[in-house]
């Protein structure tokens, strides 16, 4: 198993909480890590159909198996009914670590935690494989543009499979047949156009109306479908920042993949090469840097408190940090392999307009240095972000 990052946040909170919970997308490494950590719990899925008519039909019974040891239950959100019993389960035994559930849905899964299992349970998301868990791999990508075109799905590392095969069997698999578990789609070729159409979209301003119209489906449809690719862990909207700083700002989210690999394929990227000179390149960079800094925090454990900011007269800060309670980080992301001098102008601006609040100022770019400048942390995509 490749070594994952989250594993002290598990642990931590499986020592102050009855019940764990894993969740993220398919095939992101779950269930291998779940058994992984607790090898000495009994596991069962209630994707297995038995299992979970069991779970459905006698719920007692199916939790009476796991009085030993706990259990590792994986994909809990296919049996809604069981997290009421599971808070039972939790109040009467008061043992820490007891049950891990997992789940690649975060409407299923979320609902039973907040209805039932609010305060029993410690929440970690586990994305695919950030760069700082691939970097000290052998196969670890070479070129920003293999790490780009490749992304960080696990299956891609530890089995001989080509991204674009393993990819075209992900959307067909696991993407189509979440979205016939949460809402109705009667055309999956339409579904799938309207999937491409927000990679295509990577980085930008999310206008409904536009992306609607461009996918022959209404307004409604649209947010609905895009909130199925959020609750699967595929897409997700960075808010912008709130604080107004005197200017008019822009309230739109922006649209991010939370895999750049995926992303790319679904903008018919076939090779890594490709990437070098595509039209896309710059918000995949963006894609996969956004990605990385909401693993990084996922895998502590903590929420992203990661924004944009942009005001209506086109200033614009491509990340803004939460670093603590009065400080603000800012950073620009750029994919060019060269520092250009301009590069650094959206920043001192925002140091301008966000005054005592400005905190460390960073570009990220696609090359391999480095190095402070000015006052300015520019940093290699290599080393992003920080440990």
């Amino acid at each position: 198993m490749i070594p994952r990052h989250a594993e002290a946040a598990i642990r931590r909170l499986a020592k102050g909480f009855p019940l764990v919970a894993l969740t993220g997308p398919r095939q992101s490494g779950k269930t291998t890590l779940a058994r992984a950590l607790f090898a000495d719990k009994p596991y069962v899925s209630l994707e297995d159909p038995d299992e979970r008519a069991f779970a459905d039909t006698d719920p007692r019974r199916f939790l009476r198996r796991f009085e030993a040891r706990g259990a590792v239950i994986d994909e809990a959100q296919r049996c809604p009914g069981l997290f009421s019993y599971l808070q039972g389960w939790a109040d009467e035994r008061r043992r820490m670590g007891d049950i891990v559930l997992t789940g690649s849905q975060q409407f299923g899964l979320m609902n039973g935690i907040t209805q039932s299992l609010a305060g029993r349970v410690g929440m970690v998301n586990l994305l695919p494989l950030s760069w700082a868990e691939l970097r000290p791999l052998a196969d670890a990508p070479k070129s920003l543009e293999q790490m780009l075109w490749q992304g960080g799905y696990p299956a891609l590392y530890d089995r001989p499979v080509e991204p674009a095969d393993w990819f075209a069997a992900y959307v067909a698999t696991y993407i189509e047949r979440d979205v016939r578990h949460l809402v109705a789609v009667r055309d999956l070729t339409q579904f799938q156009r309207f999937v491409s159409m927000c990679a295509a979209r990577c980085g930008q301003l999310l206008n409904l109306a536009s992306l609607a119209t461009d996918c022959g489906i209404t307004q409604p449809t649209a947010r609905a479908w895009l909130s199925v690719l959020a609750a699967s862990y595929v897409v997700v909207q960075l808010p912008p920042y709130h604080r107004n700083f005197g200017k008019r700002l822009v309230k739109t989210p922006k649209l991010y993949f939370l895999d750049s690999g995926l992303a790319a394929w679904l903008l018919g990227v076939r090779d890594a090469a490709t990437l070098a000179t595509h039209a896309m390149r710059g918000p995949l960079f963006e894609t996969w840097a956004v990605s990385e800094f909401i693993k990084s925090r996922c895998n502590a454990g903590l929420s992203p408190a990661l924004h944009f900011w942009r005001d209506h007269a086109g200033h614009e800060i491509d990340l803004v940090i939460e670093a603590d309670n009065s400080h603000l980080d800012a950073v620009e992301l750029k994919s060019g392999l060269t520092y250009a001098q301009d590069w650094a102008d959206a920043l001192r601006k925002w140091r301008s307009f966000a005054g005592e609040s400005a905190g460390r100022a960073s570009v990220v770019y696609g090359g391999d240095r480095s190095y402070e400048r000015q006052g300015i942390s520019v940093r290699s995509w290599r080393d992003w972000p920080a440990a």
